[in-house]
């Protein structure tokens, strides 16, 4: 199995954040290794070869556990594309949690998934959450030194709007290639967005209109973060939204979670939906998404997309 070398010719990632255990400061277990280790095995058993984390999954140990998978794994390392991201802290004791993009915490952040994760080389490093008090210059040239120093290959941002990824990039001769968002059937402002101008709804919307436009004439590669939208539409619901992406898989002879990953990538945009689950069985669910080609409709996509908004289109 030869993986992309662009995380953006990536069709779907797999997300491990719920890798390593508990959300506590406790040592991984042997039961957790155990249990990544099938999550990974089913992730590379549906086609996926780039695996997503960030240094504040289970206080690290996502990464840590995710770094022994590959020790005893021979060669895996090279077969995949490693993402991960930094920039938000914990609470910690009396302090409250933050968000931290100044230049030397990026470098500490990134030395301690270097390490967590036994590898030379990270691939892919996205700026988890924007920080108020950043600095672009100042991130800049710790991006910059990481990537001359051979430590960091790509660089991307999570969580931000085109306005202030334009901010970022005009300080940084590395280009930008991945914004990460939450997006999905259930999570839909990114898409009402579009269609919500010159109506009463737009202000309430949120999502700040223009970023997927942006993105896409930047070459900036869309990833979904929550695309199976926590089951809502593949059980968890008897709604008309969750009966016709039941109805719409039998029909194409493939799954529920395919359905709900083809909704996003049908989108001009280009989104690389990031699949969260650590079901084995629902991580295999999801292969079509990477070996078919999209197979809805013009109509198909919008009657998903009318059901679960529940509402006619303006």
């Amino acid at each position: 199995m030869t993986p992309h070398t662009d995380i953006r010719d990536s069709r779907l990632l797999y997300g491990c954040m719920g890798l390593g255990g508990d959300w506590d400061t406790r040592p991984w277990t042997a039961a957790d290794l155990a249990h990544a280790e099938t999550a990974v095995q089913a992730a590379l058993e549906a086609g996926i070869t780039a695996f997503d984390h960030a240094d504040i999954y289970r206080h690290g140990k996502s990464e840590a556990v995710f770094g022994e998978v590959l020790a005893r794994a021979g060669g895996l390392r090279e077969r995949i594309l490693l993402q991960t991201k930094c920039g938000i802290r914990l609470p910690d004791g009396d302090r409250a949690g933050r968000y931290d993009l100044r230049g030397p915490a990026i470098t500490r952040r990134v030395e301690e998934s270097l390490t967590r994760l036994r590898t030379d080389v990270i691939d892919v490093l996205l700026l988890h959450r924007p920080d108020p008090l950043a600095r672009p210059q100042e991130i800049a040239e710790a991006l910059t030194a990481l990537h001359e120093q051979g430590l960091v290959r790509r660089f991307g941002v999570s969580n931000m709007s085109a306005a202030q990824i334009a901010a970022l990039q005009a300080s940084l001769d590395v280009p930008l290639v991945v914004n990460q968002l939450e997006m999905s059937l259930g999570r839909r402002d990114w898409v009402e967005s579009g269609v919500l101008v010159n109506t009463s709804a737009a202000a309430a919307n949120g999502f700040p209109h223009g970023t997927l436009e942006y993105c896409a004439a930047q070459g900036i590669r869309l990833q979904a973060w929550g695309p199976l939208a926590q089951g809502r539409f593949t059980g968890r619901a008897d709604t008309r939204a969750a009966q016709l992406v039941a109805e719409l898989a039998a029909r194409k002879g493939t799954t529920p979670e395919t359905i709900l990953l083809w909704w996003l990538q049908r989108h001009p945009a280009g989104i690389a939906p990031v699949v969260g689950t650590t079901r084995p069985e629902r991580i295999r669910a999801c292969r079509d998404a990477v070996h078919r080609a999209v197979d809805l409709t013009h109509e198909e996509w919008y009657d998903l997309w009318v059901a679960a908004r529940g509402a006619p289109l303006p």
